[in-house]
């Protein structure tokens, strides 16, 4: 995983139902690797998903760096998480993810549109995190907002 090169997945990618985990399952890799670039491994999206089930950062990466594939690392968290979730849990949780926008607060409202005019002045569809977030790679690899 070398995330110099390519971005690692949306954020809207699922594993076992849970948005997030893929892009940051890219992103622990490519840190283990030393080719995070510009991204975070336990970064404070990741840390939604491991409060969520209940696995500190530093065992998921112990994991992670064993070479492990995507389905064993699901099959690890599902074993391992203090939290354990039901299915309908894990959809109503990741759909959340999936539509939460930025908070009401004028600081982060702020923050939020100055994302989003650093890459598009006609862009009107970029509502969400994961659409902040999918613009971003985008346009951080080439492409035009």
């Amino acid at each position: 995983m070398n995330l110099t090169q390519r971005p690692p997945r949306s954020p809207r990618t699922r594993l076992g139902g849970y948005v997030l985990l893929p892009r940051m399952l890219d992103k622990c890799r490519a840190e283990i690797a030393g080719t995070s670039g510009e991204y975070h491994y336990d970064c404070p999206l990741d840390q939604h998903i491991l409060n969520f089930v209940g696995i500190t950062a530093e065992a998921l990466k112990a994991e992670v760096a064993k070479g492990l594939g995507d389905g064993e690392i699901l099959e690890w968290i599902t074993a391992n998480a203090t939290n354990k979730r039901s299915a309908w849990e894990i959809a109503q949780w990741s759909d959340y993810m999936d539509r939460r926008g930025p908070d009401s607060d004028a600081e982060t409202l702020g923050f939020f549109a100055e994302y989003v005019g650093k890459m598009t002045k006609t862009r009107e569809d970029i509502c969400t995190w994961s659409d902040l977030l999918d613009l971003d790679d985008y346009v951080s690899f080439g492409g035009k907002a």
